[in-house]
Parts: C-alpha cells; sequence; structure tokens
C-alpha cells in the first residue's frame, strides 16, 4: 500500500491510496471467511461455503469484492492516516477511483485535520500574578481575629453601632392580635440582618431604656408583622491588648513577636500556593487569548461539548441526581448550562490548538526515552505488559496522540518558564522564588497527558 497527502485550503487534505491487487485480493477471501462463517447457505456447514455459491447468494461476482471494499477502506485509511502522520479531526470523505471491479484499489480520503493556529506574541507573554509579600496589615488582621475570640462582651452607656450585641425583648404580632414572635433577653448583635432588616435600622442609634415600634416581614410568613423592642443593655466586644501575655495565654509562642512571625511564615506560605496556582492558570488565560476563534473548528468544539454533556449525564447518574434536580439546585436551565458548557468546550479547544502550536513552533520533540517511560508508568497502572499496551497503541493508530500529549506537556513547563510573572503592583517576580518549595505537580487536568484514556477509547476486541 502507498499513501500521499496533499494540502488543501481549510484545514483539509486529501490522502491518496494505493493498493495493489494481491494485497487487496488477502483482503477480499478474509472477507469471504468471515461471511462463509457468517451467512447461512441450506446445504453448506458454516465455513464451508463455496466462494461462487456465497458470491451468487450476495447478487454475484462483484458483490463479493464490493463487500471486501467496503470492510478493507477502513484499514487501509487508518494505515494511511498513521503512514502520512495526519491527524484527522472528522470523519474522511472516501471516492473510490480504480479497483472497483477488479485489478488494484485506489481510493482518495478527503481528511478534515487539526489546524496549526496562529499564537502571536507567545514568547513575550505578561502574567499578573499575587505578590509574595507578607505585610504588616495582614498580620495586624490575623492578630486581631485571634483577639476576636478572647474578646468580651462589656456593658456600655451610649447608643448601639454595627457591631454592637444588645440585649432586647422582642415581640411580633399580626394585625389581629396574634403573637408570632415572643423572645425575652435575646441578645442579638446589630447589623446582622438575622431577623428582619427593620430591626437593624432602629437599633443603631438606640440606648437602653429605648421602646421601639416597627412594621416588618417575617420571611415564610404572608403578612406584615407589628414589632415591639426593648432595648435593656448596649454591649461592645472589647478584645485584650496584643502583649507577650496575651500571645502566651493564647498561642504557643511566649511572646507576641514569636507569634506574629509565625502568622507571616503562614501567610507566606499561602501567598506562594496562591502565586503558582495563578502563574499556571493566568499562563494558560493568556495563551488561549491569543487564538483567534475563527481559527477554531466547530467540530472540534461539537466533540468536546459532547464529552462534557456525556461526563456531567454520568456524574449525575452515579450520584443519583435527576437533571432537571440540578439545574433546579443550581439556578439555571438546560439552555444556560449548556451554553456554559459550550464556553468551556471552546476555551479547552483554543488551550489544546495553542499548546500544539508552541510545541511546534519551538520545536519540542519526544524522544523514545520519554515516550517509553510514560509507557511503562502507564503499563503499570493499568497492570498491563508494556510492550502488550504499546502494540495495542500502535495497531489502533493512537501512539501519535500519546506523543503529541506529551508535547503539549513540554509546551506547558516551556510556557511556564518563559513568561513575564509580576505582580499586581507591576514589580517583577522571579519563577525561581516561586520554584524554590514547589513540590512536583500534575499539569492538570487540560493538558494531562493520559495514555490509559488513549487506550480506553479503543473499541473492544478491534483488530484494525
Amino acid at each position: 500500500m502507498r499513501a500521499t497527502a496533499e494540502a488543501l485550503e481549510g484545514s483539509k487534505v486529501r490522502l491518496s491510496v494505493e493498493v495493489d491487487e494481491s494485497e487487496f485480493d488477502r483482503a477480499v477471501e478474509q472477507t469471504f471467511r468471515k461471511l462463509a462463517r457468517e451467512v447461512r447457505v441450506p446445504g453448506f456447514r458454516p465455513g464451508k461455503v463455496p466462494r461462487r455459491v456465497l458470491e451468487a447468494r450476495l447478487g454475484g461476482p462483484g458483490s463479493l469484492r464490493g463487500e471486501a471494499l467496503r470492510e478493507a477502506l477502513p484499514e487501509f485509511y487508518a494505515r494511511a492516516v498513521a503512514e502520512t502522520d495526519l491527524d484527522p479531526i472528522a470523519p474522511p470523505e472516501f471516492d473510490i477511483t480504480a479497483g472497483r471491479e477488479s485489478g488494484a484499489v485506489a481510493f482518495d480520503a478527503l481528511v478534515q485535520v487539526r489546524p496549526t493556529v496562529q499564537i502571536p506574541g507567545y514568547a513575550g507573554l505578561q502574567v499578573t500574578i499575587p505578590s509574595l509579600e507578607v505585610t504588616e496589615d495582614e498580620v495586624d488582621t490575623q492578630i486581631d481575629r485571634l483577639r476576636e475570640n478572647d474578646g468580651e462582651l462589656v456593658v456600655v452607656d451610649r447608643k448601639a453601632r454595627d457591631g454592637d450585641s444588645v440585649t432586647i425583648n422582642l415581640h411580633a404580632r399580626t394585625d389581629r392580635g396574634e403573637e408570632v414572635v415572643g423572645v425575652d433577653d435575646f441578645l442579638y448583635e446589630v447589623g446582622s440582618g438575622s431577623v428582619v432588616p427593620e430591626l437593624d435600622e432602629q437599633l443603631r442609634g438606640a440606648k437602653a431604656g429605648d421602646v421601639l415600634a416597627f412594621s416588618g416581614r417575617l420571611e415564610g410568613h404572608p403578612d406584615a408583622l407589628a414589632f415591639t423592642v426593648l432595648v435593656k443593655e448596649v454591649k461592645e466586644k472589647r478584645l485584650p491588648e496584643a502583649t507577650d501575655a496575651w500571645a502566651a495565654e493564647s498561642s504557643e509562642f511566649e511572646t507576641l513577636a514569636e507569634l506574629r512571625a509565625d502568622i507571616a511564615r503562614r501567610l507566606r506560605e499561602l501567598h506562594l500556593l496562591q502565586a503558582r496556582m495563578a502563574w499556571r492558570e493566568n499562563s494558560l488565560a493568556a495563551l488561549v487569548e491569543l487564538v483567534d476563534d475563527d481559527e477554531v473548528p466547530e467540530v472540534l468544539v461539537e466533540d468536546d461539548l459532547a464529552r462534557r454533556v456525556h461526563d456531567l449525564g454520568h456524574r449525575l447518574s452515579d450520584q443519583g441526581i435527576a437533571l432537571d434536580e440540578f439545574l433546579a439546585a443550581t439556578g439555571r436551565d438546560a439552555e444556560g448550562l449548556l451554553a456554559e458548557l459550550r464556553q468551556d468546550a471552546r476555551r479547552a479547544v483554543k488551550l489544546d490548538l495553542a499548546l500544539r502550536a508552541l510545541a511546534e513552533a519551538e520545536d519540542l520533540q519526544v524522544d523514545e526515552a520519554e515516550l517509553a517511560e510514560v509507557l511503562a508508568s502507564s503499563a503499570e497502572r493499568l497492570q498491563m505488559d508494556v510492550h502488550a499496551l504499546r502494540s495495542e497503541l500502535d495497531r489502533n493508530g493512537r501512539m501519535g496522540e500519546v506523543r503529541s500529549e506529551q508535547k503539549k506537556a513540554k509546551a506547558l513547563t516551556w510556557l511556564l518558564d518563559h513568561v513575564q510573572l509580576v505582580d499586581e503592583q507591576g514589580k517583577p517576580v522571579s519563577a525561581d522564588e516561586l520554584r524554590a518549595t514547589a513540590q512536583d505537580q500534575d499539569q492538570g487536568d487540560e493538558v494531562e497527558v493520559s495514555v490509559e484514556s488513549q487506550q480506553a477509547a479503543m473499541p473492544e476486541g478491534d483488530e484494525s
């Protein structure tokens, strides 16, 4: 078999394939043996039907060759795709140009392939990440939170304001005089909004001894209620002074300085984690922005969308949740959910195309040693022999995709190594500083290298 590929406009390729007569004769023989086992002919056991009898049963001498063409064409096409290193993204359109009746077979396949998109300026991307610096204000805020835990409510002789706690008698009645709420010595935080908004409005500026009357609606009650409130006490929370004695009593540290240093260290670790996450996510987002929507094939978006809808359905089914219940719980309708999933699918396709383009632009290659390492690791997880796994991937034409996924992982590494990092104030940040205490991390779902996914995608019993 011989195959040549001719590039056409619109990310399409004409794949021309020639199959020698002897090679196609073997395909006809295989088709005959298969049909001889399947077709029931009176007077003959399965597999023992003579060829001329089977041809007559199928409709004439040319029928067996036609069936062989139908059966063998996808296999010849798959071999041609692997031989020419094409990356089809949609089913081909076949045109048999020779060999319908006899002799060698030739056919053309019009194939839509994955395009190489433009990513102008990818080498000079600037990415903003959170600052690594820990300010005194941040430490003070954490100290104040700890002091809040040790705060005490103290009665004060002044008007109430937000954040104060007031002791009140609270009653509410319907216009028919029925009491709906009746509670005395109720401790309530002004501004919390936990009863009705009107209560907070009335309490702001109130002092001990005041009697408040107003109307309001309780959630779940159909009628407006008449509220009466007696303010008995106004209390404010007083926090302990931040001293060495307080630090020793409220923490594992002997001094306030030691406590502040530990808080600063923990905040620094948090900043590093946030910065690393932003480094990756913002770098990918910046790369995606370089891809023009017009360069994205809709067939890829629709394929990714179908996968997302399928995965969501499976997850909901596993949890015993109906789609209608999920939509109601999340406050969305089916159309809105589909629009969200399509947007996510488009971004994922643009990212895939951008990483592939970067790998090609920088000539990032995967050598045999690296490929062998990936296959060995995957074979171990799948509990398969590595040679069997490779043979299966080769037979199903999926080794090229495994290489592509590895190249994408390298492209992500290249991207993270070359983006210019700045914080919110525009101050440069060193990537080495981010890496200093970083642990090895997954590359993430969107660019994950998964030989297992390639193996799982193979049809069971596929012998092509």
